[in-house]
């Protein structure tokens, strides 16, 4: 009796060995082919335009009706990418996804957002999600410096022109546009284009048609940064 039941005993831990070695193969497989997946998806969105990201899939799913309407760069002025890049990642031209200095500057002052450059951003609205979180960081870093190795800068602003969030429910440059003030993406003036751009940290709360104090204030100073910037940002400029 003793013998058998060490016997049974064994085979119980057997069992239980081969069933946590077959789900660990499955959990694995379903990991390589989501990984798989994610790396076809940053392929394919180099030349296609994304349907929808994962931050306008939680507004649709909280209820929200989205305004967007994409628009090539070539259709957007010039002035909104320089003030873009002019206000949320100066060395755009010159990193790989990543500016580490920014990072570090960042951390040091407690801030997270702060160390975020525009590939993290498109990351961060394609395929992960809102709020600030050392996390998603982690996330949004490997992701940056595989879409920069794939896709070209020009690429990359303007999916991150198309895709990012102006309002709630507003969703890229075109929408916004012509929400906030009556016209196309194409007919902004200089102001109107760095009013945009400083809405983009806080687009549940900041409001171009109606900016507070300290948004032309923040405005105010990334339009005299715009001409520094200018002068390293080449890679704005279409190839002839």
């Amino acid at each position: 009796m003793v013998i058998q039941a060490v016997s049974g005993a064994r085979g119980r831990r057997r069992s239980a060995r081969r069933t946590a070695r077959t789900w660990l193969k499955r959990a694995a497989l379903v990991a390589l082919l989501l990984f798989g997946a994610l790396l076809f998806s940053i392929f394919l969105f180099r030349f296609v335009n994304p349907p929808i990201t994962m931050v306008m899939l939680a507004d649709k799913l909280d209820g929200t009706t989205l305004e967007r309407q994409w628009v090539p760069l070539k259709d957007i002025s010039p002035q909104l990418p320089l003030a873009v890049i002019s206000s949320e990642d100066g060395r755009f031209c010159l990193h790989w996804g990543v500016d580490w200095g920014a990072m570090r500057d960042a951390i040091k002052a407690g801030a997270v957002r702060g160390a975020s450059t525009i590939p993290m951003q498109v990351a961060k609205n394609l395929y992960l999600w809102n709020g600030r979180s050392y996390v998603r960081k982690a996330f949004e870093l490997p992701l940056a410096y595989v879409m920069s190795l794939v896709w070209p800068k020009q690429r990359m602003i303007e999916v991150y022109l198309n895709v990012a969030e102006f309002g709630r429910g507003i969703y890229g440059a075109e929408a916004a546009s012509r929400y906030y003030f009556g016209k196309s993406a194409a007919d902004l003036t200089r102001h109107e284009a760095v009013l945009l751009a400083v809405t983009l940290p806080n687009p549940r709360v900041r409001n171009p048609r109606k900016p507070s104090l300290r948004m032309l204030r923040i405005a105010r100073a990334v339009e005299l940064r715009m001409p520094i910037i200018a002068k390293r940002a080449g890679c704005l400029v279409p190839e002839q």
